[in-house]
């Protein structure tokens, strides 16, 4: 009876694994939003199958899809775990009333956000602030989450989407990558290795498109943070499409520069999401209005320089 008791209850970061692949339906996808590796994503869900016995998703060469079985148990454990955040959530919180749920991109959240979040503070001390990983479009009622910050298209059902910025993107690579491979114009950047990020796989072709260059980028490695493209361009592993307000620090100190002197606006831009019915919400309204005027003063910084 122990055993089966122990089989019947999988770990939570197990399950959390399984739910993120089973929303996003990619294992890459679901390594970003938990900040994970992929491997450990693809360890937790074998490991959970393993648990229990059955197979929880067709593994094939396009990805991943749900077993009928997997599908069935995905809708009773995403309402399972948000009650747990829910219930977590209200236990680490004191005050109930003035508490915002705020669910943010990993890597907006910790190069962007995050080292604004002080001001935010001192300006509104009332307001206890949870925070949550998330990528894409989820359901903020199932979640426990009154907020989010969305990058792709203001088209989030049942939601008001306030655009927040755009993206540009541009090839950036280390000082001593470009001294050892020079480039004199954009078609020299196809015979460099071009890291890829695995939540966008056309972004290189989207480029050189954007510069009338029909052709195949190099396949070099594949990452699924920008901390980590970052990093490996720092150690001169190769150039990187990067969106350049994610890599300030490394322009401003010349650990990167820009490759090649054309930046394009991606498709996706900046969103401060909110469902309907906590679009007036007082926390909302709050971190709103102060994340505008954030954005609006670094606006005015990147004008200046």
């Amino acid at each position: 009876m122990v055993n089966l008791s122990r089989k019947l209850l999988p770990s939570t970061s197990a399950l959390a694994a399984f739910d993120s692949v089973a929303r996003l339906g990619s294992f890459s996808a679901a390594a970003e939003e938990l900040s994970l590796t992929q491997g450990a994503i693809s360890r937790q869900v074998s490991g959970l199958e393993e648990q229990l016995g059955i197979l929880l998703f067709d593994r094939t060469s396009r990805g991943v899809n749900l077993t009928e079985v997997g599908a069935e148990y995905s809708k009773t454990i995403a309402g399972a775990l948000a009650q747990i955040r829910y219930a977590s959530l209200q236990a680490m919180t004191k005050q109930h009333n003035d508490q915002l749920n705020l669910a943010i991109l990993p890597t907006f959240g910790t190069r962007w956000l995050m080292p604004r979040m002080p001001q935010f503070v001192a300006r509104h001390p009332e307001i206890t602030l949870n925070f949550a990983t998330r990528i894409g479009v989820f359901d903020f009622d199932r979640d426990g989450i009154d907020m989010a910050i969305h990058i792709g298209q203001p088209n989030w059902p049942g939601a008001d989407c306030t655009f927040l910025m755009d993206e540009m993107v541009a090839p950036v690579a280390s000082p001593s990558f470009l001294n050892s491979h020079p480039i004199g114009k954009a078609e020299d950047l196809l015979h460099m290795p071009l890291l890829h990020m695995a939540s966008r796989p056309g972004a290189w072709n989207h480029w050189f498109e954007s510069l009338r260059i029909a052709a195949t980028p190099s396949q070099a490695m594949r990452f699924e943070q920008f901390g980590s493209v970052a990093q490996a361009c720092v150690a001169g592993l190769g150039l990187a499409l990067m969106p350049l307000f994610l890599i300030d620090s490394e322009l401003a100190s010349g650990q990167l520069v820009e490759a090649f002197p054309h930046q394009i606006k991606s498709p996706s831009a900046y969103y401060a999401v909110a469902p309907l019915s906590k679009t007036d919400f007082r926390p909302v309204a709050a971190f709103r209005a102060w994340l505008l005027e954030e954005i609006g003063r670094y606006k005015e910084g990147v004008v200046e320089r």
